[in-house]
């Protein structure tokens, strides 16, 4: 792939449009965290036309820029634990060849929310948020099939790379 440092440029700058375009719309879905994850629309094509490397790359450099220009530090650490495990899990699952583009996002939704809830728990140090792991896994499925659904369109459409 020609010109690897401007594609990587292109992606970084979407994800982090998407990023910001996400915090603007005043969906609440009453839990703490829930999102639409509009980001992972890029790390999910990413993941289908770069290296597992790469597409690391691009999502801990996402999330590190977010979380600074829009976030905080917890936030950053909450989107990095769920990153890094919905990315391990997308990876695998797409390696795998079983899975179609819409199940491996929603994997990536599902296994993103379950690594935020993990930090969860150690930083309030309780179990009890776990209550909201059928709500988190719900929202997951459901934000990563719209996630999914998009990102097989484009990637149907992306031929320049």
């Amino acid at each position: 792939m020609k010109n690897k440092v401007a594609y990587y440029g292109v992606f970084t700058a979407l994800a982090l449009i998407f990023s910001y375009v996400e915090t603007l719309i005043p969906i609440s879905f009453g839990v703490p965290g829930v999102k639409l994850g509009l980001a992972n629309l890029i790390i999910v094509v990413a993941i289908y036309k770069l290296s597992g490397r790469e597409a690391a790359v691009l999502s801990i450099v996402r999330v590190v820029l977010a979380g600074f220009l829009f976030g905080s530090m917890f936030s950053i650490l909450y989107s990095l634990a769920g990153t890094l495990l919905s990315l391990a899990v997308m990876t695998a699952l797409k390696k795998s060849g079983r899975f179609s583009v819409m199940g491996v996002s929603m994997a990536g939704g599902v296994f993103h929310n379950i690594g935020q809830l993990i930090v969860a728990m150690l930083v309030v140090e309780t179990y009890q948020v776990g209550y909201y792991l059928p709500v988190l896994l719900i929202a997951g499925l459901l934000t990563g099939f719209v996630i999914g659904i998009i990102s097989n369109e484009v990637l149907k459409r992306l031929t320049w790379l």
